[in-house]
């Protein structure tokens, strides 16, 4: 009886310790769960402001070009028009995300609209190439080439910043870390995609 009632106390003391020590892993290990999924988050966000950075960049260029333009592309008043109208519908899209990429439905429409914007800019660089005068206008060839490098920044920087959303979103909805986002507030983040009609940067030929 004394040996059997002994190795039920040990029993009892193995549990409550067993259960001591699972009660302090824890909160270590929430703790570690969430400064990695807001560690994630920060390299998100910063990686997005780049492409916030370089979208308004472009959104400066635009009208300058038009201004350039317009006085060669009399007839070409629509195309103008278009890319006016386009770069103000990307600007009202870049403001509706607020530097905040986890509103999914704001990213999808900066998205649609950014590659509204490639489109109509692609255009008017076709149609300067049946301009001879703006090719000896080296204001306009240097914001063309101008453009075209944002394009190419815009690319760069979209990818990197998809690559860490989707870093963070995976991480996000694996069980149990998902407990730990939603307890603290740690949303996913909208992917910054194109279509695919849309990815193709505009060519600029300066001769």
């Amino acid at each position: 009886m004394m040996l059997a009632s002994s190795i039920l106390g040990m029993v009892e003391w193995l549990l409550l310790g067993g259960c001591g020590f699972a009660f302090l892993l824890l909160p270590m290990w929430v703790i570690m769960v969430y400064n990695r999924l807001r560690t994630q988050q920060v390299r998100a966000q910063n990686a997005f402001s780049q492409i916030d950075v370089q979208l308004k960049r472009r959104c400066d260029l635009i009208p300058n070009l038009v201004e350039c333009v317009k006085g060669y592309m009399a007839h070409e008043r629509s195309t103008l028009e278009a890319v006016i109208n386009a770069r103000a519908k990307a600007t009202s899209a870049l403001s509706a995300v607020g530097g905040m990429p986890s509103n999914a439905m704001a990213m999808t429409a900066l998205a649609g609209a950014s590659g509204a914007l490639d489109s109509a800019v692609g255009r008017l660089f076709g149609l300067m190439e049946a301009y001879p005068e703006l090719k000896a206008n080296q204001n306009a060839l240097a914001l063309q080439e101008e453009l075209s490098s944002t394009e190419n920044r815009i690319a760069f920087a979209r990818q990197g910043f998809n690559d860490s959303a989707m870093r963070l979103n995976e991480s996000i909805v694996v069980f149990p870390a998902s407990f730990v986002a939603k307890s603290f507030g740690i949303s996913t983040m909208g992917m910054f995609e194109a279509d695919a009609a849309d990815r193709a940067l505009p060519t600029v030929k300066l001769s």
